[in-house]
């Protein structure tokens, strides 16, 4: 059992890059991917953890593209992480969600809630500051019973406090991930077009140049989508990619490393033409099984 869509204390998720390598390890699993949002600061700390830990760990960051619908986010995997055009391109995302922050802040305020920026800075430590902090500070509280109900309620999309934040084009987003070394996956297609005879076209337009793939398990897929997803990448000649998209307990509590939702198996197959797509510049650890 495999993890390749993961994040740590460094975006968005709970878990430090040590803390996900051990829980890796006490759930069996034979590799990890670690993909913050807009980050990659953990990567070096995480891979270090997996060598320590004996458990394959692979560098990789999660892009959000701009697109008229849906979402779109875009796993690279095996990517340098020092790559000088990709942490320039991340600079740039940081610095908008300094003002996104700002913005939901005030929309807070506009709602009702005297949130100070302190408490909302305390939740998220030393790292990124992000919704899921906004939604533990409101819990803490009292507002809320949970981080749930704070994005359902107010943080979500189309919610009265989202803000939009800078998003480069899907074709800027694959092009870094590329200039980085790594291979760029199409992260829980479904939530960008949930028709897949849609979905197979598009798919057509967005990957030209190299090698990609498409993220086929995943916690919210049924057992026919993820059958029809594999199918696809099978057709356009795609890499297959699964993961738990897993932020740990606090922020998703139904989401278990490794396993989603309960049901998710991300099959250690997966691995070896992964591997040989990104060749042996590609950054990761891999930990050779006997």
């Amino acid at each position: 059992m495999i993890d390749l869509h993961v994040h740590s204390s460094f975006s968005d998720g709970t878990d430090t890059p040590e803390a996900l390598a051990a829980l890796a390890r006490r759930r069996g699993l034979r590799a990890l991917a670690l993909t913050d949002h807009d980050n990659t600061a953990g990567v070096a700390r995480f891979l270090a953890a997996c060598r320590a830990g004996h458990l394959t760990g692979l560098a990789g960051v999660e892009l959000s593209a701009a697109v008229p619908s849906g979402t779109l986010h875009l796993v690279g995997l095996g990517i340098d992480p020092g790559c000088a055009a990709l942490q320039a391109a991340l600079e740039q995302v940081q610095e908008g969600r300094g003002g996104r922050n700002r913005r939901i802040l005030g929309k807070l305020h506009d709602l009702g809630f005297d949130l100070d920026w302190a408490e909302v800075a305390r939740q998220a430590g030393d790292e990124t500051v992000g919704r899921p902090h906004f939604a533990q500070a409101m819990v803490a509280r009292g507002w809320a019973a949970s981080v749930q109900e704070v994005f359902d309620r107010y943080l979500a999309k189309g919610a009265p406090a989202y803000v939009d934040r800078f998003r480069m084009t899907p074709a800027d987003a694959i092009r870094l991930i590329r200039a980085a070394g790594g291979v760029a996956i199409l992260a829980h297609p479904l939530t960008w077009i949930q028709d897949l005879t849609q979905l197979d076209g598009a798919i057509g337009e967005l990957f030209e140049g190299g090698p990609a793939g498409l993220e086929a398990y995943y916690p919210s897929h049924t057992a026919e989508e993820t059958i029809a997803l594999l199918r696809l990448a099978a057709r356009r000649r795609l890499l297959v990619s699964g993961g738990t998209d897993y932020h740990g307990r606090a922020v998703k509590p139904d989401i278990e490393l490794g396993s989603g939702s309960g049901a998710l198996d991300v099959p250690d197959t997966l691995l070896e033409p992964l591997f040989a797509a990104l060749g042996p510049a590609g950054h990761y650890h891999r930990e050779h099984v006997a």
